[in-house]
């Protein structure tokens, strides 16, 4: 099983007709995702890398039964495309989309809880690197040939430290059930709580590795969720050990300015939930195997 994503998931790209996403959308095809469609306002009939173009994403899914999105739209623009995806019918959405302003997502936010909760987007990102189902599907932009299929969940906020721990992973024979990179920003789609709770559900993955980063409170909030949901084990990297104070580090995100937000502090909480918390980046493979006893 994975979650989010499968092999049968019918994606179209928000945005396709840009450099970028003409480069991953080709990838994604490659690594067989049933891309189905393209969204551009005022380009619909064009076909990119094969694929037909739609003004609008009711098109798009009328016409292709589509049900999963990646949004490759600039800034400015990324709020009023993620706000249509969910409008449209979409279930699933990942926003690539990195710098869309704190306020735009706070909007995003308050539009699609107006909807019931059984017909509410899943929205993961933005500024992420998007999520995979190894050997399934891949909606994102990452190296795909470095996902071993498995029964090892990730989530992250750092797109590069997830490809990190399934190159890890893949060294060690250890495969990834799902791969969901949750993003930098302050304000995202999707929580570690959201998408833990989602990994514990999943009866085909038997453990989860969290990768946190400074700032912001969802990895506390995350280790309260594992101390009283979670069956399941959960492996945990947090970076940032060396950052200082008032200074963003990287993610728009990472920015320490509250109790509870610093790399050790968050390593504290963590370990006094029952996570296993890795020293350093090199070590999360060899630790998620040791905790599974492989």
């Amino acid at each position: 099983m994975s979650i989010f994503l499968d092999g049968d998931s019918r994606v179209v790209i928000q945005g396709i007709t840009g450099r970028m996403a003409r480069f991953h959308t080709r990838a994604m095809i490659d690594y067989g995702t049933l891309v189905v469609g393209g969204v551009v306002p005022g380009k619909g009939g064009e076909t990119v890398e094969g694929v037909p173009v739609f003004d609008t994403v009711k098109q798009a899914v009328a016409a292709t039964g589509a049900d999963a999105s990646a949004v490759f739209v600039p800034p400015p623009f990324a709020a009023d495309s993620i706000m249509e995806a969910a409008d449209g019918g979409i279930r699933y959405c990942v926003c690539i989309t990195d710098g869309i302003p704190a306020q735009d997502m706070i909007t995003v936010k308050r539009y699609m809880y107006r909807f019931p909760k059984e017909r509410r987007m899943i929205l993961t990102g933005p500024n992420c690197a998007g999520t995979i189902s190894p050997g399934k599907a891949m909606l994102g932009i990452m190296p795909g040939h470095i996902y071993l299929p498995g029964t090892v969940g990730i989530v992250g906020r750092s797109g590069t430290l997830g490809y990190e721990v399934a190159a890890q992973l893949k060294e060690l024979d250890l495969g990834v059930s799902t791969s969901v990179g949750i993003g930098g920003d302050p304000i995202n789609g999707s929580s570690f709580r959201d998408v833990l709770a989602h990994f514990e559900a999943d009866a085909e993955t038997g453990a989860v590795c969290m990768i946190g980063e400074i700032g912001g409170p969802q990895e506390a909030e995350a280790a309260e969720y594992v101390r009283t949901s979670m069956t399941k084990p959960v492996i945990a990297y947090v970076a940032g050990l060396t950052a200082p104070r008032g200074r963003t580090m990287g993610h728009a995100g990472a920015i320490i300015s509250a109790f509870g937000e610093s790399a050790s502090e968050k390593v504290e909480i963590l370990g006094r939930a029952g996570v296993t918390v890795a020293d350093h980046p090199a070590a999360i493979g060899e630790t998620i195997a040791r905790t599974l006893g492989a």
